[in-house]
C-alpha cells in the first residue's frame, strides 16, 4: 500500500501549493508517475490538511479496480475529491459557468455546515430541516440539495461510499413571487430613454427572448437581415466563451420586419462592439445604477434581473426575458 508524496512547491504567481505525487504499474510492469496539485498553502496550512484531502485519491490508487474500503470518510474530503476530479481545469464534463456556481455552493453553504461530518452520519430528514433554515429561496436551496446529490452520486461512482441519502430529500424550488409583465408601452417607455448601443440590447432581449449570455456572445455577422434571421452559436458566461445552453437555443431566431427596421440603425453598433473580441460584450455596455454608478450591463444584469414575459399583441406569442432595472 502506498501512502504517495506530498510536497510544497514555490509558483512564480500566487502562493505556494501543495503538489501530491504518487505511481502506479502500467501493463509492460513498469512504474508511472503522476503529480496533481492540491490546493495553496492558504486553504491547506499544513501537510496534514494537504493529504486529507486527498484520501479518497489514495483509496482508488490502492484498489487496484477491486471494491474500495477507505474508511470513514468526511463531507469536506469528498467535495475535496469532487473538487480535483470533477471541477478540474482539464475536465470538460461541465461548462465554467456551472463549475463556479459549484464551487460557490459548495464554500458558501455545503462546506461550513457539513465538513466534519462522516458520510455514514448524513441523515435526509437533517439535511432537509437545514434546507428549510437557509436565508435563501427556494430555487437557491433546490440547487444546494442537488448539489448535494451530485455528490453522494460521485461518491458512489467511486465505490467511496454505498447509497445517497439526500434522494429522498424534499426541496421545493417553486418561485416565491411571479414575474413582473411589462406591457409593449413600457417596453417602449424602456427603449425611448436609452442611447443607441443600449437599445440595441434591450430590443434584442424583449423581441427574441435571447439570454444574456447568448445576447453577450452574438456576433455583427450572426444577423442576416436580409433573410431575417438570427444564428445563436455560442454564449459568454463570466467572460468565457462556450456554446449554448441547450440544444434547441442554438436553432436559427426569426427577425419579425418591425425588429429589423428598429435594428438597422444599430448594425454600425453592434459591429464596433464586436470588432475587438468578435462578440457583443457585456464589459462594452454601461447602466446607471439606484445609486448613480455606472457599471457594466453584465454586472447589472446579475444584481437586478427580472423575469418578464413579454406577450405579442400580434400573435400571442409569449417570450421570456430578463432586464435590467434601475
Amino acid at each position: 500500500m502506498q501512502h504517495g508524496c506530498m510536497e510544497r512547491l514555490n509558483r512564480k504567481r500566487g502562493p505556494e501549493v501543495w503538489q501530491f505525487r504518487w505511481s502506479v504499474t502500467g501493463p509492460d510492469g513498469k512504474r508511472v508517475y503522476h503529480k496533481k496539485v492540491v490546493g495553496t498553502v492558504e486553504r491547506y496550512p499544513d501537510e496534514n490538511a494537504a493529504r486529507r484531502s486527498v484520501v479518497g485519491l489514495v483509496s482508488e490508487i490502492n484498489t487496484d479496480g477491486s471494491a474500495a474500503n477507505p474508511g470513514p470518510m468526511t463531507v469536506a474530503q469528498l467535495c475535496d475529491h469532487f473538487e480535483q476530479r470533477e471541477l478540474a481545469k482539464e475536465n470538460t464534463w461541465r461548462s465554467h459557468a456551472t463549475k463556479k456556481v459549484y464551487k460557490a455552493y459548495l464554500s458558501r453553504w455545503i462546506r461550513p455546515r457539513w465538513q466534519k461530518h462522516e458520510l455514514a452520519g448524513v441523515r435526509t430528514i437533517q439535511v432537509e430541516s437545514w434546507l428549510r433554515g437557509l436565508p435563501l429561496a427556494k430555487s437557491s436551496c433546490a440547487k444546494i440539495r442537488n448539489l448535494m446529490s451530485v455528490l453522494f452520486n460521485h461518491a458512489c461512482r467511486y465505490e467511496l461510499f454505498d447509497r445517497n441519502p439526500i434522494y429522498l430529500v424534499r426541496q421545493s424550488a417553486k418561485r416565491g413571487k411571479p414575474p413582473t409583465v411589462l406591457a409593449p408601452s413600457e417596453i417602449k417607455a424602456l427603449v425611448d430613454h436609452l442611447d443607441i448601443r443600449e437599445r440595441t440590447l434591450v430590443l434584442l432581449a424583449a423581441s427574441t427572448g435571447l439570454r444574456q449570455s447568448e445576447m453577450f456572445g452574438l456576433r455583427s455577422s450572426d444577423i442576416d437581415f436580409a433573410r431575417r434571421n438570427m444564428f445563436v452559436t455560442r454564449s459568454v458566461v463570466y467572460g468565457v466563451v462556450g456554446p449554448c445552453k441547450t440544444e434547441s437555443s442554438q436553432r436559427p431566431v426569426p427577425i419579425r420586419p418591425i425588429l429589423a427596421d428598429a435594428l438597422l440603425p444599430g448594425r454600425e453598433v453592434l459591429a464596433t462592439l464586436s470588432q475587438t473580441t468578435g462578440f457583443l460584450r457585456a464589459s462594452a455596455i454601461e447602466v446607471e445604477d439606484r445609486s448613480g454608478a455606472r457599471r457594466s450591463c453584465g454586472n447589472s444584469f446579475v444584481r437586478w434581473r427580472r423575469e418578464s414575459e413579454l406577450r405579442s399583441t400580434s400573435d400571442g406569442t409569449r417570450f421570456v426575458t430578463r432586464i435590467p432595472r434601475s
